[in-house]
């Protein structure tokens, strides 16, 4: 994940300690995308800082320790807008915990097995339907935060696609190849020999 990233964004607004960091990114994304860990987060600074992308410097405070103030340099600005200039590419391949169990599943000896996953399955991403639409219903929600909700909504649909996928694909004989006609939607070319 670029939280890197999200945090140049924040210091390019003004510079901050990193309690204000954290605040500032929560209230910014919502609780869609979840705390951000103070530990991760003080890893991220560190990082940062040796990669000259921030500077810090020490302000002192009468009764408590020293606050540690971040503040973006202009290389940090370059790699800022570097990132915003290009698209978000996503990793190589289809990788999801669900996609491995389906295939754990699909191998299994009982035959009950895969459709059980896939109907927990099933039950759980409507749990998280509904609980998206609480959570745009909260009167509270920014621009950002309404955004990121309508994000979580579109993947939760799509992962119901592929549970409704699973089903269809698999429902007959797990362990078979597709062949290319039922996946290309199209009939393979006769061999010579055929």
């Amino acid at each position: 994940m670029p939280l890197h990233h999200a945090v140049l964004a924040l210091l390019s607004a003004k510079p901050a300690h990193g309690y204000e960091l954290k605040t500032s990114f929560e209230q910014a994304v919502g609780d869609q995308w979840g705390g951000l860990n103070i530990g991760h987060l003080y890893q991220i600074l560190d990082r940062l800082s040796r990669d000259g992308l921030i500077e810090s410097h020490r302000q002192p405070q009468q009764v408590k320790p020293d606050r540690v103030i971040h503040r973006l340099t202009p290389a940090g600005r370059a790699e800022l807008d570097r990132w915003l200039a290009g698209p978000a590419i996503s990793a190589r391949g289809y990788r999801d915990d669900f996609f491995l169990k389906i295939m754990a599943a699909a191998r299994s000896a009982d035959p009950a097995t895969l459709p059980a996953v896939l109907s927990r399955q099933r039950a759980h991403l409507l749990r998280q339907l509904h609980a998206l639409a609480g959570a745009r219903a909260a009167a509270s929600t920014t621009a950002v935060e309404s955004l990121l909700i309508t994000a979580a909504e579109l993947h939760t649909r799509a992962d119901l696609g592929v549970v409704d996928a699973a089903e269809e694909t698999l429902a007959t004989s797990p362990a078979a190849p597709v062949s290319e006609q039922s996946s290309t939607g199209m009939t393979p070319p006769q061999t010579a020999a055929g």
